[in-house]
């Protein structure tokens, strides 16, 4: 016998997924989607109209808002056309909003409100529990200047965290303005409108937006010199002098002073008069929400915010869960932000060299759904299909009918289609469909007119308290007869058994 050639094999690709990525299964993606319509439900209510933009878009219409910006790659991933010109994969969903009001600028009702979902890339070093690909569910308000608008938003991202069961006490909006610390380093000699400052300015801003994640001495060390992280990776520093270190941080822990916290920053930009203005926005927000029956408990004022992208210039907010849940191993979890934004009145002016005022609110579903599963909020999955199973081959036609008869009721459904010979492996697969029903009519039953149901959700937890094989023979639990006429008003009140 020859040998094969293993020149000649033919090569096959290795099934694997790249780094940073995942497949997400049927039971994640209906749990997504139940969060995207509360949510969606909310963004209604405020008015905000639907938009989708390309996945991907002109990289120098995105701009170079994310680290390592010498390239065009760099955060993001990018690749050449047969123009040769580079596009890259969107990095968030308010960069191509930008884009879009700015060619569609003359046509549009201004303030122009749109929401937004769906996929966003970021070419980073990921890790656990952070992905390269990730959901987010934006809401932005474009050409209103203002303070009102902001202050929507954060409104607007508590009622949407509570339509998602999360009640008032176990989450917080923290509200800041980039003016103020704008101030703040201003009074330590970086310039926040300087081309050459600018650098240094976003390596400060990307610091202090750590410091949930690695308290006040990680983010000391990336005002300095720089940190190692625990595989080994160095991060070069903003250089900053020790006294300058003190001074921004003494700003961003100003917020755990509660009401006082503007109190406490006020001397840090005392005579500085961008810092003045974000304080007098900050007061402005306290005010509107409050007079719109959000108090501190919802809505409060945090000089530790300070989002990590470049575009925004006015105020900023995060949403974050404060419900304490342990992981796996009993380790207690800090969920940090699952949603966040601000303004960004320079983002538009990008492509139209005029400003155009415009803030907005993300939700990051993928990590705002991670947290409501730990804690057992999410939203339940959906049943899978009822299965009718076949019992004879050449009967398929008639198994065939009685599948339609459940569509044509609006129940979903679905016919075996694999090999029938073996009845158990039928019932397998219904398991692991999550089927809450499997239909079942052999010649007995066809010929009284009748068909059994069983109820598969209530047989597993029987099975699970009958320990004795004669038992569940005798008890052959959770398994009626019905008259085939009576077929969809039977599942019926099996399935609204499950989900009352």
């Amino acid at each position: 016998m020859a040998k094969t050639d293993k020149k000649s094999a033919p090569q096959r690709p290795n099934a694997r997924l790249p780094k940073g990525m995942r497949d997400i299964g049927p039971a994640e993606l209906r749990q997504t989607q139940a969060m995207l319509e509360k949510i969606r439900a909310v963004y209604e209510r405020y008015g905000f109209e639907p938009l989708e933009t390309p996945a991907f878009e002109y990289t120098d219409a995105l701009g170079k808002f994310l680290p390592d910006q010498d390239r065009p790659n760099a955060g993001v991933f990018s690749f050449q056309d047969e123009d040769e010109d580079w596009l890259s994969l969107r990095y968030d969903l308010t960069a191509p909003l930008a884009r879009y009001v700015a060619q569609n600028f003359q046509d549009l009702a201004k303030p122009f409100r749109r929401y937004a979902t769906g996929p966003v890339w970021r070419n980073e070093k990921p890790g656990p529990g952070r992905f390269r690909q990730f959901t987010q569910f934006d809401a932005d308000t474009v050409g209103a200047e203002s303070i009102a608008a902001d202050a929507e938003m954060c409104m607007l991202a508590a009622d949407a965290l509570e339509a998602l069961g999360i009640p008032r006490g176990q989450y917080v909006i923290k509200v800041n303005n980039r003016k103020v610390l704008d101030g703040v380093l201003s009074s330590i000699g970086i310039d926040p409108t300087s081309a050459a400052d600018s650098a240094k300015r976003m390596t400060v801003l990307r610091a202090v937006d750590k410091l949930d994640r690695l308290g006040p001495g990680g983010v000391a060390e990336l005002l300095g010199k720089g940190r190692k992280d625990e595989s080994g990776d160095f991060t070069k520093g903003a250089g900053l002098d020790s006294s300058s270190i003190e001074k921004v941080l003494a700003f961003v822990e100003s917020g755990t002073k509660g009401d006082a916290a503007l109190d406490a920053v006020a001397p840090l930009v005392t005579g500085i008069e961008i810092g003045a203005q974000g304080l007098d926005e900050l007061r402005e927000i306290g005010a509107l929400v409050t007079a719109a029956g959000y108090g501190p408990d919802r809505i409060k004022i945090d000089p530790s915010v300070v989002r990590g992208l470049e575009y925004y210039t006015g105020p900023v907010f995060e949403a974050e869960l404060l419900i304490e849940a342990k992981d796996e191993k009993g380790n207690p979890v800090r969920f940090g932000s699952v949603g966040g934004g601000g303004r960004y009145d320079d983002l538009v002016a990008r492509f139209t060299g005029q400003k155009v005022p415009a803030t907005g609110f993300s939700v990051g579903v993928s990590r705002l759904q991670a947290a409501l599963n730990l804690i057992g909020r999410a939203p339940k999955p959906a049943p899978g299909p009822v299965v009718v199973t076949v019992m004879d081959r050449d009967r398929i036609p008639d198994y065939q009918k009685l599948v339609q008869t459940l569509r044509e009721a609006d129940i979903r459904a679905e016919l075996y289609l694999g090999n029938p010979k073996k009845f158990g492996r039928q019932l397998e697969y219904a398991d692991k469909r999550g089927a809450p029903i499997a239909v079942i009519q052999g010649t007995n039953e066809r010929e009284a007119g009748e068909v059994i149901l069983k109820d598969l959700i209530e047989g597993a937890k029987a099975a699970a308290a009958i320990t004795d094989n004669k038992e569940w023979k005798e008890a052959r639990p959770a398994q009626v007869s019905v008259k085939e006429a009576d077929l969809v008003v039977e599942v019926r009140k099996i399935l609204a058994r499950h989900t009352d």
